[in-house]
This record gives C-alpha cells, sequence and structure tokens, in this order.
C-alpha cells in the first residue's frame, strides 16, 4: 500500500512540491516519501488506537477537509519536512495543500469499484499490519486492544469491540 500511496502522491504533487521554488529539486523525492509516509501512519495510528469512527467518516464521505485525521497527517507531514530543513511557512503551506488532496484522492480510489490501485481490505490489511496478509478476526480485535489476545466473548481488558464501535454509528 506504501508503494501506491508515494505513486499517489507523486502523481497529484507536480505544481506544488515539484514546481515549487522554496522545495529544493533534490528534497523532491523525500518530500513524496514524507507525505505518503504521513498520511500511512496517521492511518495507522488511527486504526490501532481504535478511532473507526474518524477513519470511517473520511472514507465513508470521501471529504477529508477539516477532519481530525487530515489535521494529524498534515502535523505530520510538516514536522517532516521541518526535519528536511524547509522552513515552517512552507512546510505549513504544503501540508495544507498536499494532505488533504491525496487523502481526497485515496478515499475516492477506495470507493471505486473500477480502480484496483486501493481496496479498502488491502488498506485496512496494510494498516493493521496483518503479516500473514489476511485480514481476519484476530487482525480486528489485535486493533482495538493494542495487539493483545481477545478475551473470552469477544471483548478486550479495555471494554468490548461493541464499545470501540459506538462512534461508529452515531
Amino acid at each position: 500500500m506504501l508503494e501506491n500511496l508515494s505513486q499517489l502522491v507523486r502523481e497529484n504533487v507536480q505544481e506544488t512540491v515539484v514546481n515549487n521554488a522554496a522545495v529544493p529539486n533534490e528534497q523532491n523525492e523525500a518530500v513524496i516519501q514524507a507525505a505518503s509516509g504521513s498520511i500511512f501512519d496517521t492511518l495507522k495510528d488511527q486504526l490501532s488506537s481504535g478511532n473507526i469512527g474518524g477513519l470511517a467518516e473520511i472514507f465513508n464521505s470521501g471529504n477529508p477537509e477539516g477532519s481530525a485525521v487530515t489535521a494529524q497527517a498534515a502535523g505530520s507531514f510538516t514536522d517532516k519536512l521541518a526535519g528536511l530543513g524547509i522552513n515552517a511557512e512552507t512546510a505549513k503551506s504544503l501540508a495544507a495543500s498536499v494532505i488533504p488532496v491525496i487523502l481526497g484522492k485515496l478515499t475516492q480510489k477506495t470507493a471505486d469499484p473500477s480502480d484496483s490501485s486501493f481496496n479498502i481490505k488491502d488498506v485496512l490489511v496494510s494498516l493493521a499490519g496483518g503479516a500473514d496478509g489476511k485480514f481476519d478476526v484476530s487482525d480486528v480485535i489485535g486493533m482495538f486492544n493494542g495487539g493483545g489476545q481477545a478475551q473470552a466473548g469477544g471483548t478486550t481488558e479495555s471494554g468490548g469491540i461493541v464499545d470501540k464501535l459506538k462512534g461508529l454509528f452515531n
């Protein structure tokens, strides 16, 4: 998934990054990797922390504008750009223009049955860290309890899976 995400960023940042005088040409690929890495890490963090509602919101609406997920990814991207030596103002501007566009494209692609570049099941498997390449109940339960084992009845020490999913249906 990360390779496809990097390609998606690459395809959509020509004006914003590559043709941007504030981003040195030798930094273009590092900026692309920082953007895709920030989005991937944020989605993975949201999933592992049980924020299914936040993920469902952007994937179901297809509009990541103003979401907490977008804000977290933009903050991560800004920090990574600062680490590359890109000034704070440029980093914030890039984050504000790149992250929502890429998340929007990602959600569109997962919703499009004729586009096989991003399948929501594959995205979830990748985010959940399904080492065996399969997405099963133990992977899902592991997402909700930080990778621990489920107790009898499908509950985790911090509450049942249903408790974790309540926000998804409100």
